[in-house]
């Protein structure tokens, strides 16, 4: 299995013999980056906004994933659970009476190996929806606030779900338009120190996750 970062929350997921995955396509006229080419079997998106929804960016008529719900599509199976999100207001660091917004949670499982898609996830889960997911092996997680988690908050939230791997989204990078933290407050919190990036994740079965949880950083820069 592999997984590339595009950039944002967008990711392409791929296996040999199953079905290739793309979650939260976003429209580079908002958020930046490159245009996306991708070509894929399913399409997952969290919510409803450009910078994740950008469905006519994925070639290849790939079915389409946009709420809560069950789905089995070419020997992938993928849950979405809903969670709620407080969009925050101009000057309100504490989200408090915020527009409530639903974003979907998706976990994808590749013969035993899940990955789950935090989507815009802003609130810590409680520790029962933790259980609900079952265990997750790699966690795609938004760390850049911007009406998402912020360093501190994804840090709590990858300490509750007790990922094997965890690759960041959502954060600011010179090709992002959006007004975002830097990974290295993440890793900060996180008590790591820079670490290099990789072109992809690449795993071919579940003996070779590392027991203790370790972070990937992915490099968009290199996609087309």
């Amino acid at each position: 299995m592999e997984i590339v970062w595009y950039g944002h929350s967008c990711f392409r997921i791929t296996e040999r013999g199953k079905a290739t995955v793309v979650c939260d396509p976003y429209d580079n006229e908002v958020v930046g980056y490159n245009p996306l080419r991708l070509k894929a079997e399913i399409t997952t998106v969290s919510h409803d906004s450009p910078g994740h929804n950008c469905t006519k960016c994925v070639k290849g008529n790939p079915y389409l994933i946009t709420g809560p719900g069950e789905y089995e599509i070419g020997s992938v199976f993928i849950t979405g659970l809903s969670t709620t999100r407080k969009i925050k207001k101009t000057g309100d660091e504490n989200g408090n009476n915020g527009t409530s917004v639903d974003n979907t949670l998706y976990t994808i499982d590749y013969g035993g190996i899940t990955i789950a898609h935090l989507g815009n996830m802003v609130q810590v889960p409680t520790q029962a929806e933790v259980e609900s997911l079952g265990p997750v092996h790699i966690a795609l997680v938004p760390v850049g606030d911007g009406n998402s988690l912020n360093a501190s908050k994804a840090s709590e939230v990858i300490s509750l779900l007790e990922p094997n791997i965890v690759i960041p989204m959502h954060y600011a990078t010179t090709h992002s338009k959006e007004k975002l933290d830097p990974i290295s407050k993440f890793l900060k919190e996180m008590g790591l120190s820079e670490i290099g990036t990789q072109e992809s994740y690449k795993i071919s079965s579940i003996t070779d996750l590392p027991e203790d949880t370790q972070v990937i950083i992915l490099d968009y820069s290199m996609k087309p």
